[in-house]
């Protein structure tokens, strides 16, 4: 089960997303996060995910999805911290990481 909370003030809009990010609710929040275009173009919508307790594979894809999209995610639970850490730094490393040496291939220091 999901639930989604959507607060909306002139400066700033929260989703608050409690429960699994998981099977259908993925598309729930898909659907939130769609409808939410209009708001998107006049600030940041901060996704809230303290409350989210599980999060499959394509929950993980969709998060970063709106991450990608400007989407601020926010959380405070230890797995689910690790998750949007994942996110971001997918796509920090993905942008700017150096291909890795091959094995082998550096000097020896001595």
């Amino acid at each position: 089960m999901l639930r989604i909370t959507v607060t909306n003030r002139p400066q700033a809009t929260a989703v608050a997303v409690e429960g699994k990010l998981a099977g259908p609710w993925v598309d729930e929040l898909a659907e939130c996060w769609r409808k939410l275009a209009p708001e998107r173009r006049q600030h940041a919508v901060r996704i809230r995910l303290d409350a989210v307790t599980f999060i499959d594979a394509s929950g993980k894809a969709l998060l970063r999805s709106i991450h990608q999209q400007g989407g601020v995610l926010e959380a405070s639970g230890c797995m689910t911290r690790a998750t949007v850490d994942e996110i971001k730094g997918s796509e920090t490393a993905s942008e700017g990481a150096k291909p890795a040496s091959p094995r082998g291939s550096a000097s020896p220091s001595r």
